[in-house]
């Protein structure tokens, strides 16, 4: 049975992806700080006669990820997602060099430190994916949101590149870029629930279950190194 690790498991994306891949056959294995929330995932899948198994761990601590890797076994594809607290976002003029270097680590170096640890069974073997998720800042200039979308693109460029270094070898590596607000995630709800967090911005919402087929479209069909939606899905 191959296993897609989902690392960054939210209520939202997370869980719809985990069902799509899970559908087809795979082992999930969710990733997250939340524990209590990772065991309620579990156990809600386990009820549509998907198997899934909880890994609670705190991503920013990248000295621990070779460990958490190890006690995962073997991973055939990986959604690989950063993090940032809602704190430690800033608007263009107020970014500084704390702020910026607290976005790479969580945002970019995070994301790269699983990558490598993923990359040589990935490459033993001639199969499998890494799907990272994005946000639209890290394309097109949302000034409210200047942080993250720094740090993204740097990410973003180096999955492009990753896509076009990986693309003779058997594995694809692709970005899921949203600029819309997903519907049951964290963010939605902090989104509707504290005004000052949208920062002005009216975001189209969308289901996850759109989204995660787009996961499963870019894996299984390999033409293309991002999908981005900043509207209704056609």
């Amino acid at each position: 049975m191959k296993t897609l690790a989902i690392f960054g498991a939210g209520p939202g994306l997370g869980i719809s992806t985990a069902r799509r891949f899970g559908k087809e056959g795979y082992r999930i294995a969710l990733v997250s700080r939340n524990a209590d929330r990772l065991k309620s995932f579990v156990d809600d899948l386990a009820a549509e006669g998907i198997s899934a198994e909880a890994f609670p761990a705190n991503l920013a601590d990248i000295s621990a990820h070779t460990a958490l890797v190890e006690a995962i076994g073997d991973i055939d594809v990986a959604v690989i997602n950063g993090y940032l607290d809602y704190e430690a976002l800033r608007p263009t003029l107020d970014i500084d060099v704390e702020s910026l270097r607290s976005a790479l680590e969580g945002v970019t170096l995070a994301p790269l430190s699983l990558t490598r640890l993923l990359l040589p069974r990935l490459l033993e073997q001639g199969d499998g994916g890494l799907l990272y998720g994005l946000g639209s800042s890290s394309k097109d200039p949302i000034p409210q949101l200047a942080t993250p979308g720094a740090a993204q693109a740097s990410l973003r460029n180096y999955v492009l590149n990753l896509h076009v270094a990986l693309a003779d070898k058997g594995i694809y590596a692709g970005a899921l870029t949203l600029g819309v607000l997903i519907e049951r995630s964290d963010a939605q709800r902090m989104f509707d629930s504290m005004p000052e967090a949208s920062y002005g911005l009216q975001p189209h919402r969308s289901e996850p279950d759109d989204l995660a087929e787009l996961y499963w479209d870019l894996y299984t069909r390999r033409d293309r190194a991002e999908q981005v939606v900043v509207g209704p899905l056609e």
